[in-house]
């Protein structure tokens, strides 16, 4: 998607797509530095993706996972340094069930044709998930064994919106947000001092929304089973979040939103309460956040975010998570 500008009452809209989503960065004001602040967080969007993505044979990502097994470290930088260290923050708050290097099992599933993980291919890969057996500092990295990856899907996303909204803050915007695919940053209010109205997307009906959130900073992040899944003939739902455990998807929530300071916070404790199923509810208050959770039986489980009833009409000023 190339980019596309446009001027409304908020401000000035960049839209573009990355890291396989709609992305959109609103601004406030239409005069050439707000326009030049939101092109450079686009760019800093892309330079992430860039960076960290699986896809691009010169990521610092394919690099490390190239060297795997070769008995020889990787050097990194200290960004990635500091993504690594958050990583394995994250690995220890959540029991282990945030693990930079569960991506491998995909490679069990097939999403694109509804194909199922045999028992036999999931037994191959397992050995292969275990973020203690990572060999780090400061300036380099190592996997011991062949196969081994690293996948930065987990907090990528929401890291590259952080980092949008710091080139925003940098640059004097005092008004606007970054949305990357539904993973929102904002920084300030409305320009008339009222908070954004942000409408979370039902799991289970596209289009509609379930719930509503104000925000005149911070973020909010969706973790869910219903971006890429598909139903097996037995009814089956299997989605792209996987147990490191077990390899199989998760299945007791739908979705789970939070909001936290920044995204990257935010999207990592979305992830890791579906990881974490029925626990998942009382991780999140245990952690001080604001969320809202959907069980697979659609019941919702909320603190400080108001849900509503999809039929509702939206709120004039709402802005749709993409």
């Amino acid at each position: 998607m190339n980019p596309v500008g446009s001027h409304d009452h908020d401000g000035w809209h960049l839209r573009f797509g990355a890291m396989a989503s709609h992305c959109e960065i609103v601004v406030a004001g239409d005069d050439a530095g707000a326009r030049h602040a939101a092109h450079e967080a686009m760019v800093e969007v892309q330079r992430i993706e860039a960076k960290y993505s699986r896809y691009r044979e010169d990521s610092v990502v394919s690099r490390i996972n190239a060297a795997a097994g070769r008995g020889q470290a990787t050097a990194i930088d200290a960004e990635t340094a500091g993504l690594l260290s958050f990583a394995d923050q994250l690995h220890r708050s959540s029991g282990g069930l945030f693990d930079l290097t569960s991506g491998v099992l995909r490679k069990a599933w097939d999403f694109r044709s509804g194909r199922v993980a045999s028992a036999g291919e999931l037994e191959a890969l397992r050995p292969l998930v275990d973020w203690r057996r990572v060999v780090r500092d400061e300036r380099q990295l190592l996997l011991p064994e062949a196969g081994m990856e690293l996948d930065f899907g987990g907090i990528g996303k929401e890291y590259a919106a952080d980092r949008a909204q710091s080139v925003l803050a940098r640059a004097g915007v005092g008004h606007g947000f970054v949305n990357l695919g539904g993973d929102l940053r904002v920084l300030g209010p409305r320009t008339d001092g009222r908070p954004w109205r942000f409408g979370i997307q039902h799991p289970r009906e596209p289009g509609a929304l379930c719930a509503s959130v104000e925000l005149r900073d911070g973020a909010l992040a969706t973790s869910g089973d219903y971006e890429r899944f598909f139903i097996t003939p037995e009814g089956r739902r299997c989605c792209h979040i996987l147990d490191p455990r077990s390899g199989q998807p998760v299945t007791h929530w739908q979705s789970v939103s939070v909001v936290a300071p920044v995204c990257a916070a935010a999207g990592a404790l979305a992830t890791v309460a579906m990881l974490l199923g029925p626990d998942g509810a009382s991780f999140l208050r245990g952690q001080g956040v604001a969320f809202l959770a959907i069980d697979a039986a659609g019941r919702i489980d909320s603190h400080e975010i108001l849900p509503f009833t999809p039929a509702l009409p939206a709120h004039p000023d709402f802005v749709p998570t993409l």
